[in-house]
């Protein structure tokens, strides 16, 4: 299994970013795919996640109203739309999966199997 992530970069508070996680190999184990997020000096957190068949969705009180996670069936491909930025949410984005079928409206990083390097998001004021 393998998670590739892309997208993020820089801008400005208010600003809108979209990250994408490609999901290749034995995907047909997914349950869960979801993004979680670590700053300097803080831990990893749950952002968002989304169940392999493409609905529902949950999301961290933070990024409520905010983001948006969505999977395009076809690719594979898991989409995070963040939209209202805030110098707040700059931190590297994980996309992660799990083969586990419990589901939870919270995921903690240990729940999650497979795991995608990060890509860099940072929001400026």
């Amino acid at each position: 299994v393998q998670l590739q992530a892309s997208g993020g970069g820089s801008v400005q508070a208010g600003g809108s970013l979209r990250v994408s996680c490609a999901a290749s190999g034995s995907t047909f184990s997914f349950h869960v795919m979801g993004w979680f997020r670590q700053a300097p000096g803080k831990e990893r957190e749950f952002v968002a996640a989304v169940r392999w068949r493409g609905t529902p969705t949950y999301y961290a009180d933070s990024v409520k109203g905010r983001f948006t996670i969505s999977r395009e069936n076809a690719e594979n491909t898991v989409y995070l739309q963040m939209n209202s930025l805030k110098p707040e949410d700059t931190a590297v984005y994980y996309c992660a999966a799990t083969s586990s079928p419990y589901y939870t409206s919270t995921y903690l990083p240990r729940m999650m199997d497979y795991w995608g390097k990060g890509t860099q998001v940072t929001v400026s004021s």
